[in-house]
């Protein structure tokens, strides 16, 4: 009786791997979720604690679509911090950045429209272009770089409506697209009319101080208000997940079209989650909190990097990110990934196998290894286990 978008949609491995985080014994690379002992519970407490004390009732209330005008005016006025300039009238606020990238799948994609992604890229958005139906290409590369020059002639050749990035630490690979790189895609997006999706969860988990300045920004001031680019973001990576908070900021000339999708489906996002989000920021307990997490996530990238290359040594290649919560690696060649979960399942230790990230031609070999939840004894007995399950296969 399901539609056939419906029974062609598998459910995702990630939440598949999930389950194995619950039970007891097992080591988890799998999520990308956000370290559960660094949520700051003392001050979401706190400003609950301060809404309840004044007259309230209008947080249990309905809420506008586009979302509660101080959490948008917060997210505004917070955002200049990292370069980007909005108004709150461009902000949309939205159940987490998942419904804004299903949002602008609604809005902008219809059956065999052409959607051009990373290779790889978040498993998640795939999902949501096969429920469009939509075609979707991967971009060509010249080493890690977007080959820009395969780039235009591709849009020269027609058909493409969306460009969908993760530009800062991108998942599943931590890879970053860098700001001259960026300008350029920029411009050709504008000349062949394509909207640029700018999806952005970890822009602000960086472990240095070299800024990247995002797509929106960058059109700002080419085009200013007569621009293509969408950017989205979450409070779930810094702030918290449970609370289901993330937003789009979008030129005018798009805004009354999601806004209206929105409406459609649920007609607002919680009003009480909103208020504690805007209070939270406004605290400035924000910033406090993402400068703890840049710290502590360096530090597990680092334990689970010597753990890998303690007990694993040239068996497996990987990136060293400089920021967001994933390694992204390679086995040696002719070592399926999906083969060694299934013996790294039975020593309890899960990943993900890279294969799920990719529109086409997978790599069979990849994987992709979360360290946001790790302790420094976790990282090295993941590697321990990941060893013997490697040398399982290996004999």
């Amino acid at each position: 009786m399901l539609s056939k978008k419906s029974a062609a949609i598998h459910s995702s491995p990630v939440r598949e791997l999930l389950k194995f985080s619950k039970e007891p014994g097992f080591i988890s690379l799998a999520g990308g979720i956000p370290a559960t002992d660094m949520i700051d519970v003392e001050g979401i407490d706190s400003v609950i604690k301060e809404i309840l004390a004044e007259d309230h009732r209008d947080v249990f209330q309905y809420s506008v679509t586009e979302g509660e005008q101080p959490l948008r005016e917060s997210i505004a006025v917070w955002s200049k911090k990292s370069g980007l300039t909005l108004d709150p009238q461009q902000i949309l606020i939205t159940n987490g950045s998942q419904q804004g990238i299903d949002l602008l799948n609604r809005v902008f994609l219809e059956k065999d429209d052409v959607v051009l992604v990373e290779r790889p890229t978040y498993l998640a958005a795939l999902q949501l272009f096969d429920y469009t139906e939509a075609i979707v290409e991967e971009l060509a590369y010249q080493d890690e770089n977007i080959d820009l020059a395969a780039l235009e002639t591709r849009l020269a050749a027609g058909g493409v409506k969306m460009l969908y990035l993760i530009p800062t630490f991108g998942n599943p690979t931590g890879r970053v697209i860098e700001n001259a790189e960026r300008a350029e895609i920029v411009k050709l997006a504008h000349r062949y009319q394509v909207v640029i999706v700018e999806d952005d969860p970890y822009g602000h988990l960086a472990f240095t101080t070299e800024r990247r300045e995002s797509f929106f920004s960058l059109a700002q001031k080419l085009y200013g208000d007569d621009h293509n680019v969408c950017y989205m973001s979450s409070f779930s990576k810094i702030f918290s997940p449970g609370l289901r908070l993330g937003w789009l900021a979008l030129p005018e000339k798009f805004l009354m079209a999601i806004i209206v999708a929105k409406q459609a489906l649920d007609l607002h996002t919680s009003t009480l989650n909103q208020h504690i989000a805007a209070r939270y920021i406004s605290s400035g307990r924000i910033d406090e909190r993402i400068a703890l997490l840049k710290e502590t996530y360096e530090q597990r990238r680092d334990w689970l990097i010597e753990s890998l290359q303690r007990h694993l040594g040239d068996a497996i290649t990987f990136n060293r990110p400089e920021g967001g919560m994933f390694l992204w690696c390679h086995l040696k060649s002719g070592i399926n990934a999906s083969r060694l979960l299934e013996a790294c399942v039975m020593e309890k230790v899960v990943f993900v196998p890279g294969e799920v990230f990719f529109a086409e031609n997978p790599e069979l070999n990849s994987l992709r290894l979360s360290y946001s939840m790790l302790t420094q004894e976790r990282a090295n007995e993941a590697g321990v286990r990941i060893a013997r399950a490697l040398q399982a296969i290996s004999s």
